[in-house]
């Protein structure tokens, strides 16, 4: 079975060969691997071209950036022309020890019509599951952030939002670092949209898949690692500014939610970034 792996890169040339590593010890598949570069520093860019080269791997080089989304459709509408079915997305610090990860996907993908996208259980370094997600919240639970910090709650929210990884079932949302998806539904949709960034993706895609009535599914018996380093995010307030436009967007696009509602959410995701903000202001 042939499939297109598109690892999205940006200065990570040494994360990527890792990943290449992985994916290449693959079994039961013929993997197309095409990794597009994001406009990394020209030290990465040419690193990573040289490895492509190495390795029998697809470049594709784009003149900018224009995030994650639109970074990804340049490999993915790669795909697509050269008539592949199936196209994983990959992060670059993905790890695969299962040698049949990809073909467990497939074969689950080619067994149910009905699905589109098809994630598995990922973890961090640190062994905690990242996917699957819960479904989008509406706008009566906006202002959870306040009571949080109220009670001093110290937890890490970002894996508050995860919903059952023990067993394999249709699910809400996977996780954007890794994921299969069906070039045909892509075609549908128009590819992923362009309009975000960074940010907020996945719930973007969850919906899309939902409109559409297809159905998204976890399983729970294949696994990758995100060996992902947290401190090297960058700027925390500038991440922030931009989750902030792309939550607005995603609640002014895709919501359920009336048009009150909407106002509500989108005034709490200003509230929230314009604390965090100030709380980063005050530490300095």
């Amino acid at each position: 079975m042939k499939i297109a792996i598109i690892i999205l890169n940006y200065n990570s040339c040494t994360d990527c060969n890792k990943c290449i590593g992985f994916l290449q010890k693959q079994l039961g598949v013929e993997p197309e691997i095409i990794v597009v570069d994001n406009c990394s520093r020209d030290d990465d860019r040419k690193a990573i071209e040289t490895l492509c080269h190495e390795q029998g791997c697809t470049f594709i080089a784009n003149s900018d950036n224009r995030g994650y989304n639109a970074g990804n459709n340049v490999g993915l509408r790669y795909a697509a022309e050269k008539g592949y079915e199936f196209a994983l997305i990959a992060n670059p610090d993905m790890e695969f020890p299962q040698t049949d990860y990809l073909a467990s996907l497939i074969a689950k993908m080619k067994e149910d019509k009905d699905i589109v996208v098809c994630g598995s259980d990922i973890v961090d370094a640190d062994g905690i599951h990242q996917s699957p997600m819960t479904m989008e919240g509406n706008w009566k639970g906006s202002f959870k952030w306040i009571k949080d910090i109220v009670r001093k709650n110290k937890k890490n929210n970002t894996y508050d939002i995860i919903d059952n990884y023990n067993e394999s079932h249709y699910c809400y949302k996977v996780s954007g670092c890794c994921f299969m998806i069906k070039t045909s539904f892509l075609k549908e949709i128009n590819f992923f949209d362009e309009k975000v960034f960074l940010y907020c993706e996945e719930a973007i895609l969850s919906r899309q898949v939902e409109i559409a009535g297809k159905r998204m599914y976890y399983l729970a018996t294949t696994q990758a690692i995100h060996r992902h380093v947290k401190n090297e995010k960058g700027d925390p307030v500038k991440r922030f500014k931009i989750w902030k436009k792309s939550r607005c967007y995603f609640i002014d696009k895709y919501s359920k939610d009336h048009w009150f509602g909407k106002q509500i959410d989108k005034l709490s995701v200003k509230l929230y970034v314009t604390t965090f903000i100030l709380y980063s202001k005050l530490k300095k």
